[in-house]
């Protein structure tokens, strides 16, 4: 393997990152942050990083009161002549979080940065520092590139145990030291409360954190936010973050369980007063875009969007998907037209121009949602897949559209990954077995749950003739992590071969498959 070496990463973790770690434990988990000073504001919810470039980054931060976020950054964890970065005044309009963009950047470098939250009367009154370190894209192929993946987490109630170490994936995913971790969606359940416990099947008792925000479904912007704050509630998931940069998408439970524009939530749904799904989305989305360092999404952002593509150096470009904002009405989906579909117009047509423009060796299309795998939403259906093996059909249609597009424009290297369905997966889908054929073969892979319920395998749809190369799930419905069924998944592209290997791994790192891909070839 040629991917590069680890400067100074390891050394961080053991020093000064892993030391501001614990410093910054905040109150909520019973400890009150040694750095605490009076007046002085505290950053306990850590650091994190978002869309990473070869020359540029953004750093997030929150503090506990208003502040002036200052970012410096160091070719070295000794911080000997540091450059300085001045960012936003952080205040309740933000929830007092911010970003920093930081530009000029050395390309594949290894970044130490430090966080300092000023007084914004007094400057000269900061808080602790909070450390972080990440690594710029590369420029050269033969640095090569890892990458890991899943999604959803704290759901269907099960939350941060203490008493099973939290969310512990986290560590197995940084232990790979990636370059970056794509979050595939369903970051919150907005939708699902935590409970202070929760029964097992073994007779064994489940217990999680709690807060307030997390004892009802979100409604308010403060209990969007609160969603957000939970999760950085797990000292392993901060660890992470301030080693591994993100790149961050979202779906369903961000809101609400399998939710569309225009939908509106029915009476006999008594847990929300607030009736109308795009006040709840437009309440999310603004959470979101202040809890993630997302540059679609920052304050003056002239795009304002979810979907986007990030430059990972010639090996590789990720195309994130927004499968939520754009979609028409879950329904049987069996319209044979259907222009709208799961992407709308605008950003379908925004995929394939980007994608005739790429000249990555591959070309990743982060999907929220899986293309053949059924995903019921009642009578109606979630996904694009409505069962129906034969042409294609409504969302089918845009999805037929688009692999048609990547085919006759000569596009190579596409690899579909997501997660949303709780459990892993692996499938090939080749025209010789679909009922729609002009399209060339591609793999989809599948990981998550990060920390939810785990789920049985969902049902194929033939129509772009997959087939179940490898499936991990389990029999029931709603497995806690306690019972295994875990996962994520790993990407490592060489740099001298450009070879893609693909792993999905358990929630402690054991591989349970491998598929190596070669660049350029049709299907693999």
């Amino acid at each position: 393997m040629s991917h590069r070496p680890l400067p100074g990463r390891r050394s961080v973790l053991r020093g000064s990152l892993a030391a501001s770690a614990a410093l910054t434990l905040p109150t909520a988990l019973g400890a009150a942050p040694a750095f605490a000073r009076s007046g002085r504001p505290a950053a306990g919810w850590g650091v994190q990083t978002g869309d990473v470039s070869a020359h540029s980054g953004l750093v997030w931060v929150r503090s506990d009161r208003p502040a002036r976020m200052i970012v410096e950054t160091s070719a070295t964890e000794s911080f000997r002549n540091p450059h300085r970065w001045h960012g936003p005044l952080l205040g309740r309009d933000t929830d007092f979080t911010g970003t920093t963009r930081l530009r000029g950047l050395p390309p594949g470098e290894q970044i130490h940065y430090r966080v300092l939250l000023a007084d914004p009367d007094d400057p000269r009154r900061t808080g602790e520092p909070v450390t972080g370190t990440f690594r710029t894209v590369p420029v050269r192929r033969r640095d090569g590139v890892r990458f890991v993946w899943s999604g959803d987490l704290a759901g269907q109630g099960w939350g941060i145990n203490p008493d099973l170490g939290g969310y512990r994936i986290y560590d197995a995913m940084g232990a790979l030291d990636p370059d970056f971790f794509l979050c595939s969606g369903d970051n919150i359940y907005a939708d699902g409360p935590i409970p202070s416990t929760a029964a097992l099947p073994d007779g064994g008792t489940w217990r999680n954190i709690t807060t307030e925000e997390k004892s009802k479904v979100a409604e308010t912007l403060a209990e969007f936010r609160g969603n957000f704050r939970y999760n950085l509630l797990d000292e392993n998931l901060r660890r992470f973050n301030a080693r591994v940069p993100s790149v961050v998408q979202w779906d369903d439970h961000e809101v609400r369980n399998n939710w569309y524009p225009g939908q509106t939530i029915a009476d006999t749904d008594g847990r929300y007063t607030v009736k109308s799904v795009d006040v709840l989305a437009a309440r999310a989305r603004r959470a979101f875009s202040e809890y993630f360092p997302v540059s679609t999404l920052r304050p003056g952002a002239r795009e304002g969007r979810v979907h986007r593509v990030l430059r990972q150096g010639p090996l590789l470009d990720v195309f994130v998907l927004d499968m939520r904002t754009y979609r028409n009405a879950n329904s049987p989906d069996d319209q044979t037209v259907d222009p709208q579909g799961i992407l709308g117009r605008e950003q379908l047509e925004w995929l394939k121009r980007e994608l005739s423009r790429s000249r990555a060796v591959w070309k990743v299309i982060a999907a929220d949602m899986p293309i053949g795998l059924v995903v019921p939403d009642g009578g109606d259906f979630e996904a694009v897949a409505q069962g129906d093996p034969g042409a294609p059909l409504g969302r089918e249609l845009q999805i037929a559209e688009l692999l048609r597009f990547v085919k006759h424009r000569r596009i190579t290297g596409t690899v579909w990954l997501t997660a949303d369905v709780h459990h892993t997966s692996t499938q090939h889908y080749q025209p010789s077995r679909a009922a729609f054929t002009d399209f060339e073969p591609f793999w989809e892979f599948v990981s998550g749950p990060l920390n939810a319920g785990a789920f049985p395998a969902s049902a194929l749809d033939n129509t772009f003739g997959p087939e179940r190369v490898f499936v991990k799930a389990p029999t029931a419905s709603n497995v806690s992590p306690a019972g295994g069924y875990q996962f994520f998944g790993e990407v490592e592209i060489d740099g001298d071969s450009a070879e893609m290997t693909v792993r999905l791994r358990e929630q402690d790192g054991t591989v349970l498959f491998t598929q190596v891909l070669r660049p350029g070839l049709v299907g693999q």
